[in-house]
Order: structure tokens, then C-alpha cells, then sequence
């Protein structure tokens, strides 16, 4: 239960995030807020924060009181309705359209210091000669050394207008090495992982639906049937989801003729219906689809599509459950309203929201209420179904009103460590170690060719794990005693973020998924 509770917050404020972006429409196809609000007529809200700006007795922050009467009012409505301030916009968004201007670099401060610890293949920073284990002396006029730097701080140094240059001055091999960088646009991928399990079964892994996410899954499939693939697994694992047009697009290629998709309706909004409208490109080899209880929004409409259709087997645990379509406003101030405006629907016609009458509380607490009831571990069908149940064209059961349950049932890994090794977790202290410890190590990673040749190969994480313990003492950390199933687990661990370091997430992926129980799971049905 401590390993959910470690992971709880951070799942939740990624589902939210994310999931509030299945908008049917973006930005530009959002009236603007000058069209709706024109009666020229004064609100008693407003009226009352003119009188507190000019009347009342103290000095007080008017923007505040105004974005906390909104939050107020949005707290009785439903909990993916959210006021977005002018200061998160940008960021927001830029994660929607699946980009950012910058250099293309991924750091640590360690010591007060900034390291490059990962450089994107052919962006700015690669261009102009970066590497894995620079520090940061100077950016600009300014130096980026000492206390006072923080993560925030050297983002908005390192960030700017594409196109715009910045000088920076590096420490590398105990010498200073100026180069100039160009900003440039930086993906923000969606595709994680792509690549062959083996000779014929694909896998690839969703992390969201962004503006350029069906475009990236389209190569990533062409990359993948010329490599041989008849077979796909699709993981949707941990997707809080995105834009509704970009995860209907990716259901057009797995279904034919021009069957529906899903469709939204609302009170206000009348019924559109989401077709297919092409043939697809895997429109008959078999499909396994990998969710949980992270999988929202977009994530839910690709596996109800595929599930009420029989096209896909559905594998893993119960998903979120947010089946509510929200449009975006700009406001006056550069800030955003996210207004929920309509239900979307499978084609058998479920609706999978789960239910919010008991607060926004309750709704953040429900994903630690499955643990609780043993849903997680379980899959009790008793406590999972809120709505009617629904049968395909050939014969399975599903349901409606509160996210999509799988086919098959994987468990929740309860797997805990003791609370020393959580604190590895807890501050990045084991992300810094890894990527230490490969520096440290360089030329013997070096040995390994590819992902499946580390997976294969690298097994001495026994000394990978003593160097942590020394690591973690040096930060006031004792590992020294915890039992051996923790070594174990971190052990893992180390192999597979070892993995990352080296090739990325595509890395990562492909060294886990050779010890995961979805996927051995998955790869038993492609067999059936």
C-alpha cells in the first residue's frame, strides 16, 4: 500500500492533467471569450471585487481573490472543469501540441551543479557539440553555478524563441568549452517505445495523445511491418490522455469499413459521431491493447472502440474512468478555462465516467479506494461495475459507468520496499546515481550494442547495487541492512534505468518488458 501511496499523487495530477485535454476542438476552433460574454452587463462578482479593490481597509492581491473565486465555483461542477493560470498556459499547451522552442538537453543539479545528462540525437545542443556529462558553468552572462540555481531557474535560461542564440560555456574533462547553440523546436514524444518482441509481434508504447502522436505511431507501425510484424501489442499503460482526433485516428487504422468510433454528446452540444474514414494499416493481424487504472480520456475511447468491436484483447486492470469532453476558452489575462461540455460514448454506447456526486475529494481518493476494496489485486467484478452491461457481436460482456474493464486481469505489483529504500525514490536521489554511475562507467557500457543486447547481457547489478549503498550513505541514506528482496527490486531497477540512461525510454522499455507479467500475458494470447 506505501508503494501506492508514494506513486498516488503524482498519477492523479498526470490522469488530470492530461486526460482534461480530450477537447474535441483546440485552440483555434474555441470561440474566443470577447464572442461569449458581450451583454456588456456587470456580474455581482465582479461588483464585489471592484468594491474590495477600491474600498477595503488593507492592501490585497485582487488576481488572487479572483482566481480562488473561480476555483470555488468550479469545485461544484465536475473535477475535470479546471481554471488553468496564465503562468501554466504555455506549458500546458505545449505538451498538447507535442513541442517546445529550446536546446534539447535533459540535466541534474548535482552539487550545486548542472549536468547534461541526456542530449536529443540531432537537436540544437547535438549540433553544437554537447555531450552526456557536460556541466553548465555559463549561460549567457550568467552564471549557473552555486545555491541559488534550481531547475526552474536554468529552464528559462536555456529556453527561447526558435531560431535565437545562446552562449554557453561548459566544464568538460576538467576544461571550459564555449559553443554557441541555436534554439530550435524540441519534440515531446509520445511514442516511447518502439519496437519487435519478436520476429513477428510489434510493441509500442503510448504515453499520450499530443498534437503529433498519430503521426509518430503511423512511422512507428511502417518502421515495424517492414521489419515483419503480423502481430501488435499497443500499451496504453500510464496514458492520461490528450486530443480525441488523434486517438480516433490510430482506432481507424486497427478497424475497416466505416465503422463508429465513439461519439460525444452533452446538454448543450449536439451528438457527433466519430467514424472511420480510410482503410487501415493493421486492420487484421492480432492486437493485444496493455492498460490500468492510469489509462484515461483518449486511452479509454482507443479501448472501448476496440473492445466493443472484438478487434482487440484488453489486458491489465480497470481503467480511470473519465469519460467527459472539455473545450478550452482564453480568457482576457492569458488564462484558460478548461470547461467540461459534453460525455463521450462508446460504439455500443457506454459511457465509462466514474461517478463525481461525492465530491472532488472522493474522485482524486478513487484510484486508492480500488487498492482498499482489493480491486487492484483481485479484479472483484462486485466493485468494479457502476453502470448497465453491454454485449458485442460475439458475445462478450462489457460495461459502462466507470472505466473500461480488460478481458484479462493482471494484478497491482504490491511488491513494497522498506522506507529507506523509498527515499531513493523520493528525491531523485537513485535518478542522479544511475546517471553517476554510468559516467563512472562509460567504457565498459560501451560493450553493449542495442537494448536486447543489455538484456541479455548485463547481469552484474549486485556491484551496481553496492556502489548505490556507498552513494546513498554519502547522502545521509542507509541501505546498508534492507532485506534481500529489496536488493532485488532495486536491482531491477538499476538495470532498467541503466537501460534509459544509454537509449532512452525506448531502452527502458524494451529491458522492463522482459520481466513483465503484461507482456508475457499478451504474448501467450498472440499464440491462441
Amino acid at each position: 500500500m506505501k508503494r501506492l501511496q508514494v506513486w498516488m499523487p503524482l498519477l492523479f495530477s498526470v490522469v488530470l492533467i492530461l486526460g482534461m485535454f480530450i477537447g474535441s476542438a483546440l485552440r483555434s476552433n474555441v470561440p474566443s471569450s470577447r464572442g461569449i460574454f458581450n451583454s456588456g452587463k456587470r456580474s455581482v462578482l465582479q461588483e464585489v471585487m471592484d468594491l474590495v479593490n477600491l474600498k477595503y481597509v488593507d492592501k490585497v492581491n485582487t488576481d488572487t481573490l479572483t482566481e480562488d473565486a473561480i476555483q470555488a465555483m468550479l469545485a461544484h461542477l465536475d473535477p475535470h472543469s479546471v481554471f488553468i493560470p496564465s503562468s501554466n498556459v504555455e506549458e500546458i499547451n505545449e505538451d498538447l501540441q507535442g513541442n517546445f522552442e529550446g536546446i534539447g538537453v535533459e540535466f541534474f543539479i548535482i552539487d550545486d551543479t548542472v549536468h547534461v545528462t541526456n542530449v536529443l540525437a540531432d537537436g540544437p545542443s547535438d549540433k553544437a557539440g554537447l555531450q552526456v556529462g557536460d556541466k553548465f558553468l555559463k549561460v549567457g552572462d550568467s552564471t549557473v553555478t552555486g545555491k541559488s540555481i534550481t531547475g526552474d531557474k536554468i529552464k528559462n535560461f536555456l529556453r527561447g524563441t526558435g531560431g535565437s542564440k545562446v552562449q554557453v560555456t561548459v566544464l568538460r574533462n576538467g576544461k571550459p568549452v564555449s559553443t554557441a547553440i541555436t534554439r530550435g523546436t524540441i519534440p515531446l514524444y509520445s511514442v516511447d517505445a518502439s519496437y519487435m518482441i519478436d520476429t513477428t509481434t510489434g510493441y509500442i508504447h503510448l504515453n499520450k495523445f499530443a498534437g503529433t502522436t498519430y503521426e509518430e505511431f503511423m512511422k512507428a507501425m511502417e518502421t515495424l511491418e517492414a521489419k515483419g510484424m503480423k502481430k501488435l501489442i499497443l500499451d496504453l499503460r500510464g496514458n492520461g490522455g490528450g486530443i480525441l482526433t488523434e486517438a480516433t485516428d490510430i482506432v481507424d487504422e486497427f478497424l475497416d469499413d466505416e465503422r463508429l468510433i465513439v461519439y460525444t454528446q452533452g446538454n448543450k452540444s449536439e451528438k457527433q459521431e466519430y467514424h472511420c474514414k480510410r482503410p487501415g494499416l493493421f486492420e487484421k493481424g492480432k492486437l493485444v491493447l496493455l492498460v490500468d487504472e492510469s489509462s484515461a480520456s483518449a486511452s479509454e475511447v482507443v479501448a472501448g472502440a476496440l473492445q466493443d468491436w472484438d478487434r482487440a484483447t484488453i489486458i491489465g486492470r480497470r481503467t480511470f474512468g473519465k469519460g467527459l469532453v472539455q473545450e478550452q476558452y482564453d480568457l482576457t489575462d492569458g488564462s484558460a478555462l478548461r470547461l467540461t461540455v459534453a460525455r463521450y460514448y462508446t460504439p455500443l454506447g457506454r459511457n465509462i465516467q466514474k461517478p463525481y456526486n461525492k465530491g472532488r475529494e472522493a474522485y482524486n481518493e478513487e484510484l486508492a479506494q480500488r487498492y482498499m476494496n482489493g480491486e487492484l489485486v483481485n479484479g472483484d467484478t462486485v466493485t468494479q461495475h457502476t453502470g448497465p452491461a453491454f454485449k458485442t457481436k460475439k458475445g462478450r460482456i462489457v460495461y459502462g459507468g466507470g472505466g473500461i474493464t480488460p478481458d484479462v486481469f493482471i494484478p497491482f505489483d504490491t511488491a513494497t520496499f522498506s522506507s529507506n529504500v523509498y527515499v531513493l525514490f523520493d528525491n531523485q536521489l537513485f535518478s542522479k546515481f544511475i546517471y553517476i554511475y554510468y559516467q563512472q562507467n562509460k567504457a565498459y557500457f560501451d560493450q553493449f550494442k542495442n537494448p536486447a543486447d543489455f538484456t541479455r547481457r548485463y547481469n552484474d547489478t549486485r556491484t551496481a547495487w553496492n556502489s548505490l549503498v556507498t552513494y546513498a550513505a554519502r547522502n545521509s541514506v542507509n541501505v546498508q541492512n534492507v532485506p534481500e528482496r529489496d536488493k532485488v527490486e532495486v536491482e531491477k531497477r538499476i538495470k532498467t534505468w541503466l537501460a534509459r540512461q544509454i537509449w532512452r525510454m525506448e531502452g527502458y522499455y524494451e529491458v522492463s518488458n522482459s520481466d513483465d507479467t503484461a507482456i508475457s500475458r499478451a504474448m501467450q494470447e498472440m499464440k491462441k
